[in-house]
């Protein structure tokens, strides 16, 4: 006899089963190809500009570029892949179907043209509209697109989802988080941006500000082989894994087509005209000049924590980045836009105050942040962190253009922070995918790149300064009740507003409805989706 969980599973299954009738599966069993990177290259005018950098430093150190301008960080990709020769390797966690995806998506065909070998992973989570974009890439000879720890069925309705998120759920929550673009196994962008235009201030609504590395050297040799653990894992499928993939027409001339005329309304558009400006010698990518020069590590999940239940230590990174933090000794600064300290987490940085290290914190504000319920366990962290002597800051949402760069084109209702850094000690740097939240250390897969050089330091360290100035973040402070000389006090923000310093007791610039609900929030059992 069945039990009432062996029923309800039975019952979700059959459930599936019918929802899932008329749409694609996935095949079985899958024609999955190994393939591995390219050797690097060194025939190219990119290769040999690099090899001159390299020989002309320490053997075995790595070159950094910061880019914190989200026009930057666009046109960098895109030079990239115009120099590209012999391969470009993607992996991102969200690649839109808008004017930068595409934008980003017809330089990668271009470079397919050429005859370069484009291998695009994507988690497969966001793909909505974009399913169709990417059979057709896949469909050219020279490119290949797989989707991390896909549904069962392809584009599943809700319904659909909801119930394989019952059968399937310990494998559907975990997601495919990293971030990288590899060109010619020679260069590397690595950071916390995905492709989209809410990710290169492109967004009518709310943009993203978020930071990301360009690098040159061995550390691109360890970028290269976490993409293949990736490419080749369990949880990677091809594109046409589905049952119906290759039983409908794909329209690849169709698409050269929209991609080119897209193309040409963004090259006559406002934004890309305001980037010219910015950058009128070119892409970061594009441009002769200084590099940060140190030692790094690339830090990644191995694929299988997106398999495991237990989610051993072995798998993770976070361990790796933990002990980065607690080796601090004189200050340490944390940017997370999705803040959840564990407990053990907060008493890490309470026993870090505690001897003398000067911890500070900037992430989302109520307001400002995408994620209610990322806020909501937050937030009983505020108290015992100030308390204890660390530096709060939350972003606001009307930062403006020069929250975190002094020039921003984007025409933005709304910012929000996505960078993840962190700097220790003036010289040790953290640039990555990964949150300081539960989900970031134990259920999502994530990566990283640190790197010792006080320069870069400095350069996160001057981002982090300008964001927390009072035009662009709330500061948090505890102040005592009067007459209360032995309690911890009560939360305010400290708010600029011009010559004008208030104090608030709530969390500004936010209705009583949006408090009520992230009051709420804190009351559901949902530790283990965040």
């Amino acid at each position: 006899m069945k039990t009432g969980s062996q029923l309800f599973r039975a019952t979700a299954a059959t459930a599936l089963m019918l929802l899932a009738a008329g749409c694609a599966t996935l095949r079985q069993p899958v024609e999955k190809p190994v393939t591995t990177a390219l050797p690097p290259a060194t025939d190219t005018p990119s290769a040999r500009y690099i090899q001159s950098e390299l020989v002309r430093h320490a053997h075995g150190v790595s070159g950094f570029r910061l880019l914190t301008l989200s026009t930057n960080a666009l046109l960098s990709r895109i030079t990239l892949a115009d120099h590209a020769e012999h391969s470009i390797d993607l992996q991102y966690y969200i690649f839109r179907n808008d004017a930068t995806g595409r934008l980003v998506a017809q330089h990668l065909l271009a470079a397919a043209d050429r005859g370069a070998r484009v291998r695009l992973l994507l988690d497969d989570a966001n793909l909505k509209d974009e399913r169709e974009m990417l059979d057709a890439l896949d469909s050219h000879p020279n490119v290949e697109v797989r989707v991390f720890n896909p549904f069962s069925t392809r584009e599943p309705s809700l319904p659909a989802k909801l119930a394989q998120m019952l059968v399937e759920g310990s494998r559907l929550n975990r997601r495919m988080h990293n971030k990288s673009f590899i060109v010619d196994n020679k260069i590397a962008v690595v950071g916390g941006r995905n492709i989209g235009d809410d990710y290169f201030d492109a967004s009518s609504e709310n943009n993203f500000r978020d930071l990301d590395l360009v690098a040159i050297g061995p550390v691109v040799a360890e970028a290269s082989r976490t993409f293949d653990d990736y490419w080749n894992s369990k949880a990677a499928f091809p594109v046409t894994a589905f049952a119906d993939s290759r039983d409908k027409p794909v329209d690849l001339p169709g698409l050269r087509a929209t991609l080119a005329k897209d193309s040409r309304l963004f090259a006559q558009s406002d934004y890309l005209q305001a980037a010219f400006d910015e950058l009128p010698e070119g892409a970061t990518a594009d441009r002769r000049g200084l590099w940060f020069w140190g030692d790094a590590v690339l830090v990644a999940d191995a694929p299988e924590k997106a398999e495991s239940k237990e989610s051993r230590r072995g798998l993770r990174m976070a361990p790796t980045l933990a002990a980065t933090i607690n080796g601090a000794q004189q200050e340490l600064t944390l940017i997370s836009p999705y803040f959840i300290p564990s407990d053990a987490n907060v008493a890490d940085l309470l026993a870090l105050t505690g001897r003398g290290v000067a911890v500070r914190v900037l992430t989302n504000s109520l307001a400002a942040t995408d994620e209610h319920a990322v806020y909501a366990r937050y937030a009983p962290h505020r108290q015992p962190l100030l308390a204890g002597g660390v530096k709060l800051y939350e972003l606001r949402p009307d930062a403006g253009p020069t929250a975190t760069t002094e020039a921003q084109p984007g025409q933005s209702s709304g910012v929000s922070l996505h960078a993840k850094a962190l700097v220790v000690d003036g010289h040790i740097t953290f640039i990555g995918s990964m949150n300081l939240d539960p989900r970031s250390a134990l259920v999502n897969t994530e990566m990283g790149l640190i790197v010792d050089n006080v320069a870069l330091a400095k350069a996160v360290t001057d981002f982090f300064a300008l964001a927390t100035r009072p035009e662009n973040s709330f500061e948090l402070q505890l102040e005592r009740d009067p007459g209360d000389t032995a309690g911890a006090g009560h939360l305010v923000w400290v708010v600029g507003n011009g010559s004008k310093v208030e104090r608030v007791e709530d969390e500004p610039e936010t209705s009583a409805s949006m408090r009520l609900k992230m009051r709420l929030l804190r009351l559901l059992p949902i530790d283990g989706l965040l």
